[in-house]
This record gives structure tokens, C-alpha cells and sequence, in this order.
């Protein structure tokens, strides 16, 4: 009599997001875990960029503290040859430029990096109380991006709405990021 095989499932692990279930904040500001995205660093020279731009689908802003978005993808431009694109959709930045044949830089941060929302009225505040940047709406107005600091770590800071602030910051700081901003808006006042 031959022994009956039953099948086993697959053995699979489901990445669990450093923020997931965290939520903070007060009246005046929102801090939210971002959804997950898929994010490229991408380094190149001036004259590639047409081609990379339209690999990706937006254009590469050129002009500093500025950002691009089409749809679900934005480039963040972070150095006169450096981009940080973000997509929050379902297609991977890094592979659409892997079709390009041209020279140039893009490496998958997608799990290297995480992003903290800080939205509401308090929103500059809570981030100012620990980034020495003017965020005044004149100083860094909505699509500005700046690579700075916030408390003692490095951040991108992306502002993507008059109130709303996209925190970008290397997942194993993602804890100080959160907890830093929640007791910041906690004590933030208008």
C-alpha cells in the first residue's frame, strides 16, 4: 500500500513594516507610517536624463529643492546628479530603468528606507522641532525637497501638500524618526 504525500504549502515570509500599527500625534498634526513604495536611488550625468526621464515616465527635475510626480511616481532631486524616486503604485522605478541604455547609477532602496506623513496645521512645527530648515510655506513651498536632518538623523523631507509632509529616513532610524515627531507634536502649539 503506497503512503499518501499530502502537499505542504510553501514557506514564504511576509515583511512586516518597521511602523506598522504606530500612530501618534495631536490636534494640530497627524503622524502616519507611509504605505510602502517602491524607491530607486538614482545617480547620473545632464546628458542622460531625457532618456532616463522617459524611462520613468517623469521628468528629472533639474533645479534644486524641486521635485516631479506623474501619477504615482516622483523624483526627488537631492544633488546636481542624484535623485531619490519614489513610486507608491505598483511599478518598480528600478526596473524601468534597467531598459535604459545608457550610463548611469540605480540602486532598489525600497527596504533600506521607510517614510513617516506628518500632516495638519502643525505640521511645520512638529518637523522644526527638530530640523533647523525654514519649512515656511514661502521658503519651502509644496513639491520642495531638501535632504536634511531632523534631530540626529539624516532625512528627505518632501513637502507634498500645503500641510503634509512626506519624511523619508533609513528604516533602522524609522523608531527615533516616529517617536521624535509624536512627542513633537504632542507639545507643538500654533
Amino acid at each position: 500500500m503506497a503512503k499518501s504525500v499530502s502537499a505542504r504549502p510553501a514557506a514564504f515570509a511576509e515583511r512586516v513594516l518597521p511602523l506598522a500599527g504606530r500612530h501618534g500625534g495631536s490636534g494640530i498634526a497627524s503622524i502616519q507610517p507611509a504605505e510602502p513604495a517602491f524607491r530607486t536611488a538614482l545617480r547620473a550625468r545632464p546628458d542622460v536624463l531625457a532618456t532616463l526621464s522617459k524611462a520613468l515616465g517623469v521628468e528629472l527635475p533639474v533645479k534644486p529643492k524641486s521635485s516631479a510626480t506623474v501619477g504615482t511616481r516622483t523624483a526627488l532631486w537631492l544633488g546636481p546628479d542624484e535623485w531619490l524616486v519614489i513610486d507608491t503604485g505598483s511599478k518598480d522605478p528600478a526596473a524601468d530603468l534597467a531598459k535604459a541604455t545608457v550610463l548611469h547609477s540605480a540602486v532598489d532602496v525600497s527596504q533600506r528606507n521607510t517614510a513617516i506623513v506628518v500632516s495638519g496645521p502643525g505640521a511645520e512645527a512638529v518637523i522644526n522641532a527638530g530640523c533647523p530648515q525654514d519649512l515656511a510655506l514661502a521658503a519651502f513651498p509644496v513639491s520642495a525637497v531638501s535632504r536634511t536632518l531632523l534631530g540626529k538623523i539624516e532625512i528627505v523631507l518632501w513637502r507634498n501638500g500645503e500641510n503634509s509632509f512626506r519624511v523619508e529616513c533609513w528604516r533602522s532610524f524609522s523608531d527615533y524618526a516616529f517617536t521624535f515627531l509624536s512627542e513633537a507634536a504632542r507639545d507643538a502649539v500654533l
